[in-house]
């Protein structure tokens, strides 16, 4: 008998807002879009794949909006890693509602709470075939989410970054305000870097393309839209090193 096909990424970063958490709820945490990513983590670990998660806190707090309103952005960054501890703990509890082994590691010391990150702890616990569940950023101010999940990648050797969006790829112009615009399949880093493409800000975009590390931009609204994109189903934009 034959043994199953290795996947064809067997280590992933999914880059999760913390938007993609509240649902059509206007802040927080909507149960029922937490219990169906979840599921599609669970899934996709189940299918064989090494899974780690950074995820971000614009659900209850982003750190560029309180600068605007007057907090010190070094201040309002660290306001909003904590936001995205309180989202990994959610979702490692969700996800471990599936039956799948998570673990939520946080790169701002908080040892009460969960497992202080680092890259001997994530691998240990992807090793194992846990779902790993990055908090706190690159753990500094002034950095995006993105570039935490560009960051961890390259840390993790992750075959690949899983960028979940509200579109199904990257497209030509904003496809919301441009009915014209057309999706790409496939584009490489250098491609994406010429035509101004915005498929994750400048410096993770810059540690992704140093580190050759592909990126598939996807739609997150549906059901296994998470493993669709991993294993080639369903719509996305593949960029890969030039």
């Amino acid at each position: 008998m034959n043994s199953p096909a290795q996947p064809r990424w067997k280590r992933v970063l999914v880059k999760l807002s913390g938007e993609a958490l509240m649902g059509a709820l206007t802040h927080g945490l909507d149960q029922t879009t937490l219990t169906r990513i979840a599921k599609d983590l669970a899934a996709c670990a189940a299918h064989g794949h090494e899974v780690a998660v950074v995820v971000g806190g614009g659900n209850f707090f982003r750190g560029i909006q309180g600068a605007d309103k007057g907090i010190e952005r070094a201040r309002a960054d660290s306001i909003g890693m904590l936001a995205t501890v309180m989202n990994a703990l959610a979702l490692e509890q969700a996800i471990e509602r599936e039956k799948q082994p998570a673990r939520a590691l946080s790169a701002v010391a908080m040892p009460a709470i969960c497992q202080p990150y680092s890259r001997q702890a994530a691998l240990n616990h992807l090793a194992k075939g846990r779902v790993v569940v990055l908090a706190g950023g690159t753990g500094n101010p002034f950095f995006t989410t993105d570039t935490g999940a560009a960051l961890r990648a390259a840390e993790l050797s992750a075959d690949a970054i899983l960028k979940a969006t509200q579109v199904d790829g990257v497209y030509t112009a904003d496809p919301k305000k441009d009915p014209t615009a057309r999706r790409y399949e496939t584009l490489t880093h250098d491609e994406a870097i010429e035509k101004r493409l915005a498929v994750m800000d400048t410096a993770a975009f810059a540690l992704a393309r140093e580190n050759r590390i592909p990126i598939i931009v996807f739609a997150l609204a549906e059901p296994d839209a998470i493993c669709g994109a991993l294993e080639g189903r369903g719509r996305s934009t593949l960029v890969l090193p030039s």
